[in-house]
């Protein structure tokens, strides 16, 4: 059997009765997942990694039919059709991302051509994910992810499943490894040998990495790779500021996509520079490609907020989905005499229990700042995005405050 190349299935996808707060969390979830995947997928030049984000892709095409299905059957007066409008756009939204993951992944597997000088943004971008086959017999095979405390032990964390055609994105402590399961391990290179080794039997080469000689050149991979980090923030912050309707969070994205349209245009003049002087020019046609699907991603994010910003009710549907979760994203501005100015991000929120992980910072005279790269002290008017639960999230906004 030939290399997996994907493509638009033709199942037949009937209507059936599920959730749709269910249905809308297994799609943020698969977003997110194709974005880190199909940018793995380049960054190591992983044909294995592509070809799942095609497979992932396919899910989510039955995810959106199935949530369409059912919010057209949920629809049963004017006013049900003004509330559901902004669920639908979730869909258009995640239909829009899986498109361009699936473009992204196949600058890998149709070699449409991409310069060397993307390995030597990898360990700045993402940590190494590789796909590994659980075989009969492996130490790991039959045990729960709890048991085995993998990312405890080695660092490394499996962050999806694929069992046969079904996917378990997310998978928790009590997920069980079977023998023949697809598992995507994320993690440092020496922890990530040791792993796959253990599951597959197989012997794991890492990624080399080559050093490019073109300035030009470097800046353009940084932009991508800086769009790429910028696009994924805005997908979380779209999906966050719908379940929980929150103007504030859908005004950062629109922020967000407005930044990633101006890297999108330096990034043009840089690798259109970079050609004069690249000893193939051909190329290059893979980082042009890789632009124009990181912009559609932030595009994307956009599209989702669309109804938050137009001040249009939640759907209770959407209520339901968020009081299941403790988890929220918060977004404060940091007040002139607050503890938190002066300090720095480094290591998490300084001096306090509060338990929220920063994702992000911007700073209005400078643009934004992820973290935790950015090691920098905070100053008042600072906008933080961070992440954590509803209780810490109200001493985080207290903390912010003078």
């Amino acid at each position: 059997m030939g290399p997996f190349r994907g493509g638009r299935s033709s199942a037949t996808v009937e209507y059936e009765p599920v959730s749709v707060k269910d249905l809308l969390v297994e799609m943020k979830d698969t977003s997110e997942l194709l974005i880190d995947l199909s940018y793995s997928a380049v960054l190591l030049n992983s044909e294995s990694i592509a070809e799942e984000v095609l497979r992932l892709e396919e899910r989510m095409d039955v995810l959106q039919l199935r949530a369409r299905m059912s919010l057209l059957m949920a629809a049963r007066n004017p006013s049900d059709a003004e509330a559901l409008a902004p669920v639908l756009g979730i869909v258009s939204g995640a239909e829009k991302i899986s498109d361009a993951t699936g473009d992204i992944a196949k600058v890998v597997l149709e070699e449409v051509g991409l310069p060397g000088a993307m390995r030597t943004a990898l360990p700045e971008a993402v940590e190494t994910l590789v796909r590994a086959s659980a075989i009969e017999g492996s130490e790991y095979t039959g045990r729960t992810l709890g048991d085995i405390n993998l990312e405890s032990e080695t660092g490394v964390r499996v962050i999806a499943i694929r069992r046969g055609e079904d996917w378990i994105v997310n998978p928790g402590p009590g997920t069980a490894i079977e023998a023949g399961d697809v598992a995507l391990l994320r993690g440092p290179d020496h922890g990530i040998g040791e792993v796959y080794e253990t599951l597959s039997g197989e012997a794991y080469t890492p990624t080399e990495v080559e050093d490019s000689k073109i300035e030009d050149l470097d800046r353009a991979v940084d932009s991508i790779v800086l769009m790429k980090n910028l696009s994924e923030l805005a997908v979380d912050l779209a999906y966050g500021s719908i379940l929980f309707d929150n103007v504030e969070l859908a005004e950062e994205v629109h922020n967000l996509e407005v930044e990633v349209d101006a890297l999108r245009s330096r990034f043009e003049a840089w690798t259109l520079r970079a050609a004069a002087d690249a000893p193939d020019p051909v190329a290059l046609r893979g980082l042009l490609h890789l632009g124009f699907s990181t912009e559609e991603i932030s595009d994307a994010a956009l599209e989702i907020t669309e109804g938050v910003l137009r001040e249009i009710d939640v759907h209770p549907v959407v209520e339901l989905a968020v009081q299941e979760s403790d988890e929220i994203i918060a977004r404060v501005a940091l007040d002139s005499g607050s503890p938190l100015e002066g300090t720095s991000l480094v290591g998490g929120v300084p001096e306090s229990d509060v338990s929220m992980n920063v994702l992000a910072v911007r700073r209005p005279e400078e643009g934004w700042m992820l973290v935790p790269d950015a090691d920098t002290e905070l100053e008042a008017g600072d906008v933080l995005i961070a992440k954590g639960t509803r209780t810490s999230g109200e001493a985080f906004r207290d903390l912010a405050t003078a």
